[in-house]
């Protein structure tokens, strides 16, 4: 499939093949549809078309909440603090319309094909530039492509936001497996590796022989695992959560690493608790999210909150809407637990070095769960191209500060272009 051509855009015909005929796959509360296809490795448009029964549902299950007692402390440290909660869900109920970004999600060109087995939901949304440089972007847990959607703008429309024709990127922004709109896989053996191989099959599909990769969280572990595979076309990597902690650490530290260290040992000690959980016993905490809209926004505010570059009030980053088509998104498809054993898949991992000989970029955010320092980076990405601290920004960087994001994206992979 050549680059130059529009072969995915989504004609009036499938379209309305989507809308009055398509396969119906059913993913718990929330049935969507996508043109059947003649073959398993066709790439078919998608559309979103949430059931008003589904949200009627929703709202029924969140007027009928049976709340626990408030918390006894007058801090976060036994967690969501019941007011703020509330506050929450009760825009949520009232006020909240999931149509706009159901809307805003079908303006832009949505794809499912079936990769291992496995469908894979993507957007493919192709710049105006003709010499725009393709780029595949992962989200994160309790992320999705939600989170990326403020960056579309300036990545393939640089022109219009501040940059230059030369900074265009063609972009592909996949639902990970066991996420929103992509399948559930239904064996093991879907950690950061099966996912780093399926995505290079996903580029290829889409007719891309040369491209770069991006990641936050989830998103960076699988982008990492991409750059030590290092597959044929894979230009380079940028990164905003890097793994390159040591194996083995030096008998003293620089004031740098030792922060890093305080910060993870503060992480794993009392904020890693939900990561624990999901690793371990997926299913059983996927009982209560499953049952729950007010559990599931719970598990995932409180992650806004912790990771933000906020101090503690997402709402000063991120408005009720922006958190609520996140938390949404994560109700209507039933994805708390088959996203969840996505830890389990990777419960060996940790935030150690990944070795990596690709070209690789990164970008420190303030706000991210650790900082780290340039000097265990040099160790590992032996093909350090960027590195670049900036001022502001968190864990959900394209979410929380999407102009400087993409900025730090033009910079990254501007020495990759030709």
């Amino acid at each position: 499939m050549s680059t130059e051509t529009e072969s995915l855009e989504v004609s009036r015909r499938a379209i309305v093949a989507a809308l009055i005929g398509g396969a119906i796959t059913s993913h718990g509360s929330l049935s969507f549809a996508a043109t059947p296809s003649a073959s398993e490795d066709a790439i078919r448009p998608f559309r979103i078309a949430v059931p008003q029964t589904a949200l009627d549902d929703l709202r029924r299950r969140l007027a009928a909440t049976r709340w626990p007692d408030p918390e006894i402390v007058s801090d976060t440290t036994q967690g969501v603090q019941e007011k703020r909660l509330r506050a929450l869900v009760d825009y949520w109920r009232s006020k909240y319309d999931w149509r706009k970004v159901e809307a805003q999600l079908n303006a832009l060109p949505q794809y499912i094909t079936k990769i291992d087995g496995v469908d894979i939901h993507f957007l493919h949304i192709r710049s105006k530039h003709p010499n725009a440089l393709p780029l595949l972007m992962t989200h994160g847990w309790p992320g999705s492509v939600v989170e990326l959607l403020k960056v579309v703008g300036p990545l393939t429309d640089p022109t219009a936001h501040g940059g230059r024709a030369e900074d265009a990127f063609h972009l592909v922004l996949p639902s990970l497996p066991g996420y929103g709109f992509s399948g559930r896989p239904q064996t093991t053996g879907w950690g950061r590796h099966r996912v780093a191989e399926v995505w290079h099959k996903l580029m290829q599909r889409v007719g891309y022989t040369q491209y770069v990769a991006q990641g936050g969280d989830w998103g960076a572990v699988v982008t990492q695992a991409m750059g030590h595979q290092a597959p044929k076309g894979l230009m380079g990597i940028h990164i905003n959560m890097p793994a390159v902690v040591p194996k083995t650490l030096p008998d003293k530290l620089t004031e740098r690493e030792q922060a890093a260290m305080d910060a993870l040992n503060k992480f794993f000690s009392n904020g890693a608790g939900y990561a624990q959980i999901q690793a371990t016993r997926p299913q059983t905490i996927g009982y209560a999210l499953a049952d729950s809209p007010v559990g599931q926004a719970a598990w995932i505010y409180e992650k806004l909150a912790a990771w933000t570059d906020s101090g503690g009030n997402p709402e000063t980053v991120l408005t009720r809407d922006e958190m609520l088509d996140d938390i949404t998104l994560y109700w209507l498809t039933n994805t708390a637990t088959s996203s969840a054993r996505f830890y389990w898949e990777n419960s060996d991992l940790a935030f150690f070095a990944v070795e990596i000989d690709i070209p690789v970029g990164v970008t420190v955010f303030p706000g991210e769960i650790y900082r780290a320092p340039k000097s265990w980076a040099q160790l590992c990405y032996h093909k350090l191209i960027y590195w670049n601290e900036v001022d502001k920004g968190g864990h959900f960087a394209a979410f929380e500060q999407p102009a400087l994001f993409a900025r730090e994206l033009r910079a990254a992979f501007a020495p990759l272009r030709a």
